[in-house]
């Protein structure tokens, strides 16, 4: 069995997602664009690590920092809800790097109408795979969510059924840290590269101005990705007496004692 004991709850994130620091250093890790380089071999290591410790075996010789490691790796990569490997492109890991990209891009190349367009269209397109790829629930598309609703749950993650309130409270929260994430990077940089633009050193080196601008987009986004993503916990709650009333109704016949309900919000 290991020396391991097996009631570290790694169904949780490490730290109190109850407050915004807990959250906070829990999105700086799962963010952290250096788990782009882990290998497949690594990916599956630590999803066995993970999925043995749930099942109550542990693998020998493992320590709580590894464990957490693991967990952390398998967040990484893997969904919360279906348990499938994330396209790479799509993973929380590769907000910054392709972000900063993107939007130094657009910022960049802003003058003429087929670049903007180009850039646009990029962007849109990875949005799109991060939506999917990040949604709430195990539906296996994302306009499910106003039509359907997203799976709600109880303290324990026994499913409830499925709720539309809860789903237009997870997207409201989601475009908010979206927006967020978004202004320091749209709005700090320009005002720097504005001012540089006009110095002699950029003036005779005009070639830098590209990779100088995604420099500064990816270093608002190494803060701004991770810090709006933890202004709303990813596993939000809702009371039972918002929800519509045919899942009141069956939530109440069920066990009358539950006044609230648990749902992925997505990211």
């Amino acid at each position: 069995m290991g020396d391991l004991p097996l009631d570290i709850n790694i169904q949780e994130p490490r730290w109190d997602q109850s407050t915004f620091l807990g959250r906070a250093r829990h999105f700086f890790t799962v963010t952290d664009p250096r788990n782009l380089l882990l290998s497949r071999d690594q990916l599956e290591a630590s999803r066995n690590i993970v999925q043995n410790y749930r099942a109550g075996v542990v693998t020998p010789g493992l320590t709580e920092d590894q464990l957490w490691r693991a967990k952390y790796v398998y967040d990484s990569a893997f969904h919360p809800d279906t348990g499938e490997k994330v396209v790479l492109i799509g993973r929380m890991s590769a907000q910054v790097p392709m972000n900063m990209t993107i939007t130094g891009c657009m910022l960049t190349f802003y003058r003429k109408t087929p670049t903007v367009v180009f850039w646009q269209w990029v962007n849109q397109s990875f949005n799109a795979i991060v939506n999917y790829s990040n949604r709430s629930g195990d539906a296996a598309i994302t306009v499910r969510e106003l039509q359907v609703g997203i799976p709600v749950t109880d303290e324990a993650g026994q499913r409830l059924g499925h709720s539309v309130t809860a789903a237009k409270q997870g997207i409201f929260q989601v475009v908010i840290s979206r927006i967020g994430m978004a202004i320091p990077a749209m709005a700090i940089p320009p005002v720097i590269m504005n001012t540089l633009e006009k110095k002699d050193f950029l003036k005779r080196r005009p070639w830098l101005g590209a990779p100088l601008q995604v420099g500064l987009v990816g270093f608002c986004l190494v803060f701004a990705t991770p810090l709006c993503c933890a202004l709303f916990p990813q596993r939000s709650s809702i009371q039972v007496n918002r929800l519509e009333p045919e899942l009141r109704a069956q939530i109440q016949a069920q066990n009358p004692s539950i006044d609230v309900v648990y749902y992925n919000k997505g990211l």
